[in-house]
């Protein structure tokens, strides 16, 4: 099997991860994801903004990617661009959150994701990127239908 590429996409603030609100978000830092990532699979892209057009240009651009994984923050919530773009390149994606958002504030509820994502894993802190990184390998090698 050749090697693949997985996408793994972060939303806004998520640069402050270690620093921002420590005992809802741990003090794991986005870096520190990121390595962790990287050691696991090594064809990676790995890409984090606080602005809502770069991150709707990656998803456009996101050309030989296989998988994409994609920690909207507070987009979830709010960006129909996100899931339009999303829906324009047709790449299969789980969304992933630190927090469980259903224990949290009522507007949080909403995800404008979570009905075109595979899958949505939610409240497992920085794991949840390494349980997102395995389904998606787990997807890769045998396809759900």
């Amino acid at each position: 099997m050749s090697k693949k590429k997985i996408l793994v996409l972060n939303g806004p603030n998520l640069n402050m991860l270690g620093k921002r609100e420590p005992i809802l978000y741990g003090s794991t830092t986005l870096t520190d994801i990121e390595k962790q990532m990287q050691q696991e699979w090594a064809i990676i892209d790995f890409f984090q903004t606080n602005s809502e057009a770069n991150l709707i240009e990656k998803i456009h651009t996101a050309d030989n990617v296989d998988f994409i994984i994609i920690n909207p923050a507070a987009w979830t919530h709010t960006s129909v661009a996100i899931r339009d773009a999303l829906l324009s390149v047709n790449i299969p994606f789980i969304e992933v959150h630190l927090t469980n958002i259903f224990t949290r504030e009522s507007f949080r509820h909403k995800s404008y994701l979570s009905d075109i994502a595979l899958a949505v894993i939610s409240g497992f802190g920085a794991y949840g990127y390494t349980a997102a990184m395995n389904a998606a390998k787990h997807y890769i090698e045998q396809p759900i239908i």
